[in-house]
C-alpha cells in the first residue's frame, strides 16, 4: 500500500469513481455481481482467521 493510503495504481479519484458506482447500482445488479464473482461449484464463507492455514492445506489436497 502507497504512503497516501490507496492500493498501488489508486489514487482519491479513482476510488472515489469506484464508490459512485457502487452508490448508484441498483440491488438487482449487485446481486448479479456477486454472483458472477463464484463459480457453480464453489462455495463463500467465512473461516476464523487461526483456522485458514488448514483451509488451504485441506484445498490443496483436494486439488492433488
Amino acid at each position: 500500500m502507497s504512503q497516501n493510503g490507496f492500493p498501488e495504481g489508486w489514487d482519491d479519484s479513482k476510488a472515489r469513481r469506484v464508490l459512485a458506482h457502487y452508490d448508484a447500482q441498483r440491488d438487482d445488479a449487485a446481486v448479479a455481481e456477486d454472483e458472477a464473482a463464484v463459480a457453480p461449484s464453489e462455495t463463500v464463507m467465512s473461516v476464523p482467521r487461526d483456522l485458514v492455514s488448514k483451509v488451504r492445506e485441506l484445498i490443496a489436497k483436494h486439488h492433488e
